[in-house]
């Protein structure tokens, strides 16, 4: 007699990284509002109650995927930042434009949908901004120094200061539509600015030798 072949049964974390997966990809392309629990549910063949089980709310799920979100930029960075066979303005030009690709992804009215619908997660955002602009431009600016690419004279610590609510600000949902720039352009521009002044001549003939052309 033929042994009964046993299914599966996905694990509890398994099901949360497949819904996960899903509502990220709504949640980047089609904002807060648009993110439907009931639609979720039965696009992943689940009722409900069961996708309830894994998140009580859509403001929990919401909530995980930017915290997902925050740490895989951490992360990114920090795997960036670590490789020693890559120069100060490679990584530098590298960190750009891979927050520049992340912002392309995302509704570009993401950040006012937010404010509107949800304004508790959008504080969320603006806190998780605030904890890890010091570790992911700290880190930037002491590389930097130690290379001879940043002003040696600039305070890390002051230009941190300066930087962080510079970024709240540009990233408000009001700035966005006043200039009528999207976040990754915004961000790109940002960047520049900021780091094209804080340069040493060295670092800023280096940093243009890998513009894109």
């Amino acid at each position: 007699m033929p042994r009964a072949t046993s299914k599966s049964v996905p694990t509890d974390s398994a099901v949360r990284e497949r819904v996960l997966t899903a509502a990220r990809a709504h949640f980047f392309t089609y904002g807060y509002t648009a993110l439907l629990m009931d639609e979720l549910a039965a696009e992943l063949g689940m009722s409900k109650k069961t996708l309830y089980v894994h998140f009580p709310s859509k403001d929990a799920l919401v909530g995980e995927i930017l915290r997902g979100f925050v740490a895989e930029v951490r992360g990114a960075a920090d795997a960036l930042f670590a490789d020693a066979s890559l120069s100060f303005t490679v990584k530098l030009r590298r960190f750009s434009e891979a927050m520049t690709q992340r912002f392309l992804r995302m509704n570009p009215h993401i950040f006012r949908d937010l404010q509107r619908s949800a304004p508790h997660i959008y504080r969320q955002i603006e806190e998780l901004r605030h904890k890890n602009i010091p570790h992911i431009f700290g880190q930037l600016m002491r590389q930097g120094q130690a290379a001879g690419m940043v002003r040696a004279d600039v305070d890390p610590d002051f230009a941190i200061e300066f930087w962080r609510p510079a970024v709240q600000s540009l990233m408000h949902p009001d700035t966005l539509e006043r200039l009528k720039l999207s976040p990754d352009r915004m961000f790109a521009q940002a960047i520049d600015l900021f780091f094209g002044g804080l340069l040493s001549p060295a670092g800023r003939k280096d940093y243009e030798k890998h513009l894109a052309p």
